[in-house]
């Protein structure tokens, strides 16, 4: 575990949760070639991708919630950010933080949030 994942909780359907990632200067000198993203992931099944940020800043949803979340970033802070709105109860999992570095590529995960909505 190398990214510091948080922010997760309990909120009713129709809600927002703000979900926060940051990587440590220790493990990550250089923040800004970093391809990020959230996954998530419910107990049995495989874990998929949520959403998604490239390094200029362009970004990508899984369909289940386009519309309803919004990943950022901040270079200078080494900070990702997942902001989900409009919760569902089907958005109930562990929420991962997910880092990619460009050459050589190397995969980095934070420790999971759990994120469960209520209906």
């Amino acid at each position: 575990v190398q990214l510091q994942a948080s922010g997760g909780g309990l909120v009713q359907a129709g809600g927002s949760l703000r979900l926060s990632c940051a990587a440590p200067g220790s493990i990550f000198s250089v923040f800004r070639p970093l391809q990020m993203g959230w996954y998530r992931q419910v107990l049995g099944k495989e874990r998929e991708l949520v959403a998604h940020i490239a390094s200029g800043g362009s970004t990508s949803y899984a369909d289940s919630v386009k519309g309803r979340f919004t990943i950022s970033r901040d270079n200078s802070r080494k900070m990702v950010w997942l902001r989900m709105d409009t919760l569902k109860p089907e958005d109930t999992a562990v929420y991962y933080c997910h880092a990619r570095t460009p050459t050589p590529i190397n995969d980095y995960w934070g420790q999971g949030t759990q994120v469960t909505v209520s209906s």
